[in-house]
């Protein structure tokens, strides 16, 4: 009842919104900036002046096809500030805004002759930091980096600041676990192994930006207690035909290929679109486990190696289409096609040793698992974009539809041999693991001015299917397959999420704010199909919970040169559906896996202070306060590792970034991101006290050399000191990496050639505190060390289309269990 009557109450307040009188319409500025030789100026830098006291209105940054679009501007009298590395600052004075248009579309601006500097014939042409800071999240532009061309998303978000990858793709910020990944403002709704292959296979030039968010506006899903991460995928936006086709090739020890294309067609009413991408990557993983056991008295009674080569050879397709009908100047509707298919296959060999407390060799286990795991998804969007008044209110419906199938066949073949080499047993394990989802999601929006502000409100409800069978056989000594009933199992989950949100902006003069609030009715059902052996099991939940988020930004003076921003925030991390399985299966023979259905909801406080200078260079201080914290947790018994998600106990993180563009010379700047966070876990786990507490420190410098207008380069790398989170402590790591590139047939074209890790340092490993009566460590070798030669292609004509956002899904796709 409680949730009906909020419910209810949030969509009555909707409507009232929407049948509401704005008082203050806003208006939209377009325009168009190129070189002084005719070229589209991509990544200059437009600055929105108010013309009776310079205070800075807006600002914006121009696309690859040299337009800006400057949104939410009231009607007044302004001049317009255009900056390109290399050229004059140009001044448009001046720009009237009339409140009887809607939109007010300037002339093109031609920038004057480059600016000459130290170099004879050489220009700077202006680019995008691949690091920008806003008030509520940081953007990452994977094109602003040469070495980034024909790599991949997993690779991009590896140099993304504050952001750690582990070797099987698990992606945490700042050090702490609960990231939730989406693709155009739409949770992936991937389990961690199916979102890896997937961003291991999505190429980066399918990338528009990567936008990372420890507290995201309430329009958001509250999921995600350490942050999201948005991938915003390119999507063209003139008419007629243009698009864009990126391939890359990569050779490590092992070769890679990522090839990318955009098409976009636009005709009176209608605009069509699509992505195409193919991906082979092709890497390997050379992984040594070392675990020592103790008796209760401390002395050493045995000790465990194993040392795992790992190939893997995945293949992915991924695609995207759709259209857009503009029915009118108010109404647009939207259809889009999403898909994902991807094969992997992984051949596993591990040579494993077990000694007695003398160091004599009691057994040595070869097994050798091969795996072939196939993944496949499509999805429906159905949009709806409505202006109510022709003007300022906004209104947007969105409903999806995904349905998800995977499957995965294992075997694991071991020998065990005694210490003269004969064969003391054989067993095989063969499984197979069928899964499917099914997520139905409808959102509503509406926005609309309201007290000299901007006043947003919406609501949404999804529902997810899943059914996970595992299917475990032991091989007899005739080759035939008898059912194992111990791993063997069938899990299905139900979860249904309703949510409403309303929030409040307001900018004035040198003072604005954003205040939201989000509500979230959740209700799961999991249900354990029992075997022989395991009995049937089952679980229900309900809660209900409020999540607010604030923002507060102050200019200390009217040049916008000092800007100070606060911004806090509750979130949710509810747990992944496949973690909630209470199944148990082998990874090896002396690790095993195994779900949680007992897992509770993890809930964090987010809160960042920040300071930026001349808008380029921003201090930023963050702290984060977890309860209940998701994460992996190892137990031993029986000289058997058991890894389980469990809820860890408490988290408390202080973290301190620096980053900016330093201009070194004319054709040369230095981007820098720095960071010192210092991470506390504490919990009791397994009857067992821990603290795991330390400082870790990240520093990230990369040097962009612009030689001349066609010729560019780039030297850049990062060191990460050990980090501290749960039971984990991580070894030091850093790379290096170089690029080069020239831009050919009229520079619509560009040729790149880049080396990642050249000095094959970026090798993690560490150890594994609170384990019981045991040690444990590892250290991995991966195939980092890539030569990638890249070529792009551009070509486009017309004029510039405002863009619309899409999708109801906004935090699903990061919890599918696979």
């Amino acid at each position: 009842m409680i949730r009906k009557y909020i419910l209810s109450t949030l969509f009555n307040i909707l409507i009232v919104f929407v049948t509401a009188s704005a008082q203050d319409s806003k208006k939209t500025i377009t325009g168009e900036v190129i070189t002084h030789t005719g070229t589209k100026a991509d990544g200059a830098n437009v600055f929105l002046h108010r013309s009776k006291d310079s205070v800075l209105i807006k600002t914006g940054i121009t696309d690859a096809n040299g337009t800006y679009v400057l949104g939410n501007i009231s009607a007044g009298n302004y001049y317009l500030l255009v900056r390109l590395t290399g050229y004059e600052e140009m001044k448009i004075s001046p720009v009237l805004v009339d409140q009887s248009k809607e939109e007010l579309k300037l002339a093109v601006i031609r920038l004057s002759t480059p600016v000459a500097n130290q170099l004879t014939e050489v220009v700077v042409t202006g680019r995008k930091s691949f690091v920008e800071r806003r008030s509520d999240r940081v953007v990452v532009n994977p094109d602003a980096l040469i070495s980034n061309a024909g790599t991949t998303a997993l690779e991009v978000l590896e140099k993304a600041p504050a952001v750690q990858v582990d070797p099987e793709g698990a992606i945490s910020l700042r050090g702490r676990p609960g990231v939730v990944v989406f693709i155009d403002d739409k949770p992936t709704y991937m389990s961690q192994q199916d979102l890896t292959a997937y961003l291991r296979s999505l190429p980066s030039g399918d990338i528009e930006s990567i936008e990372i968010m420890t507290n995201p506006p309430a329009r958001y899903d509250a999921a995600g207690n350490s942050g999201v991460i948005n991938i915003r995928l390119k999507k063209t936006k003139v008419r007629g035909l243009n698009g864009a086709i990126n391939l890359g090739y990569g050779q490590g020890t092992y070769a890679r290929r990522n090839n990318s294309m955009t098409l976009n067609y636009r005709i009176n009413k209608l605009n069509f679109f699509t992505n195409l991408s193919h991906s082979i990557n092709n890497t390997y993983q050379d992984l040594t486990l070392k675990r020592q056991y103790f008796s209760t008295g401390g002395s050493l009674q045995s000790s465990f190696t194993q040392r795992s080569f790992i190939k893997r050879m995945p293949r992915g397709f991924n695609y995207k289409a759709g259209v857009d009908y503009y029915a009118n100047k108010n109404l647009t509707l939207g259809i889009v096609v999403t898909g994902v298919s991807n094969r992997n296959k992984e051949d596993i060999h591990n040579d494993a040793v077990i000694r007695n407390n003398n160091g004599d060799i009691v057994n040595t286990v070869a097994a050798h698992a091969p795996r072939n795991r196939s993944f496949d998804n499509i999805g429906t969007n159905l949009n709806l974009s409505y202006k109510l008044d022709g003007k300022s209110k906004l209104l947007t419906v969105n409903a999806d539809y995904l349905k998800y199938r995977s499957g995965q066949h294992n075997t694991l073949l071991n020998t065990v041999y005694n210490p003269n080499q004969t064969i003391a047993s054989r067993t095989n394990l063969v499984s197979d693991l069928p899964a499917s989802i099914e997520i139905t999601t409808a959102q509503i929006d509406y926005s609309q001015p309201f007290l000299k502000g901007n006043l947003e409100a919406g609501a949404k409800t999804s529902i997810i299917r899943t059914n996970n069978n595992a299917l475990f056989y032991d091989e007899q000594s005739n080759g035939s397959l008898v059912m194992n009933n111990e791993f063997s199992n069938n899990f299905r989950y139900h979860e249904n999420i309703n949510a409403g949100y309303l929030t409040y902006s307001l900018d004035k003069k040198r003072f604005g704010f954003k205040l939201g609030l989000r509500f979230e009715n959740t209700e799961i059902k999991g249900f354990q199909y029992g075997t022989p052996n395991k009995p049937d099991s089952s679980f229900t939940r309900t809660f209900n919970n409020l999540f607010p988020t604030m923002y507060l930004s102050y200019k200390l003076d009217t040049a916008d040169q000092h800007v100070l921003n606060i911004n806090f925030g509750r979130r949710i991390n509810r747990p992944n559906y496949q973690d909630m399985n209470p199944f148990t299966y082998p990874l090896d023979r002396y690790t095993l896996y195994g779900g949680n259905p007992f897992l509770k909801p993890t809930f964090s406080y987010n809160t960042e202070l920040s300071y930026t200078y001349k808008r380029n260079y921003t201090l930023s201080l963050q702290y984060s306060y977890v309860n209940d914290l998701i994460m992996e947790t190892i137990e031993q018994r029986n000289n058997i590792f058991y890894s389980r998600p469990g809820n860890f106990g408490k988290q408390v993180s202080f973290s301190a970034s620096l980053s900016g563009m330093i201009p070194i010379a004319k054709w040369w700047k230095l981007q820098l991101y720095t960071e010192v966070t210092r991470n506390k876990f504490t919990a009791t786990l397994y009857q067992q006290n821990l603290l795991n507490e330390g400082t870790y420190v990240f520093v990230g410098p990369v040097n962009i050399f612009q030689l001349n207008p066609l010729w560019s380069a780039e030297l850049g790398g990062n060191y990460q000191s050990s980090v501290y989170v749960g039971q984990f402590v991580t070894i030091p790591v850093g790379s290096v990496r170089a690029a080069v590139a020239k831009k050919v047939l009229k520079q619509k074209g560009t040729i790149r050639l880049s080396v990642n890790d050249f000095l094959y340092t970026n090798q993690p490993g560490g150890n594994i505190k609170g384990i019981e009566n045991s040690t444990a460590s590892w250290k991995s070798y991966l195939d980092t060390r890539v030569f990638t030669l890249s070529f792009s292609y551009r070509f486009n004509k017309g004029k510039s289309l405002s863009q619309r956002n899409t999708g109801s899904s906004d935090a699903e796709r990061g919890r599918v269990g696979g």
